[in-house]
């Protein structure tokens, strides 16, 4: 199972209807679950701390879990399905991790066994969201030989 563990809510409807259309695609393939964590607006130290707690609860002991990190490591898409493919071949529980509006508290950075950068850029938090559903969703394409737009 794949979760993505996220700090805020989906407002825009455009964005929730392309995230259930990935969902919708991904279900052929795995079991993808979106955790919702509260967004919080405290001063920086005490909203990292907060947000990190509430990820903790999310997270399992023997999970595999990748920060989405804009210092992470990068790759393409056939890296990236590739290494979504090794885990998954290890882990039973693979989270991905996109942490709030200040980035994610450094105890998270140290629990993570990956840090994975898609760009140099930033993105809104929840138009990422739909970026890495349709990049897990590409990668079970590549992975099954299955056809896909470039």
């Amino acid at each position: 199972m794949i979760k993505i563990i996220c700090v805020g809510k989906i407002k825009e409807q455009y964005l929730k209807d392309a995230i259930n259309e990935y969902l919708k695609r991904l279900s052929k393939y795995t079991k993808i679950d979106i955790i919702e964590l509260p967004d919080f607006s405290f001063d920086l130290k005490k909203t990292l701390e907060t947000e990190r707690d509430y990820m903790l609860k999310s997270i399992k002991e023997n999970d595999y879990n990748i920060l989405l990190d804009i210092e992470g490591n990068s790759f393409n898409s056939i890296e990236f399905a590739n290494n979504l493919d090794k885990i998954r071949n290890n882990y039973s529980n693979i989270n991905f991790i996109i942490g709030g509006s200040y980035g994610v508290h450094d105890d998270i950075k140290r629990i993570v066994n990956e840090r994975i950068s898609f760009s140099k850029l930033t993105f809104p938090h929840q138009l990422f969201r739909v970026i890495l559903l349709e990049q897990i969703y590409r990668s079970f394409k590549i992975l099954n030989n299955e056809e896909y737009h470039k």
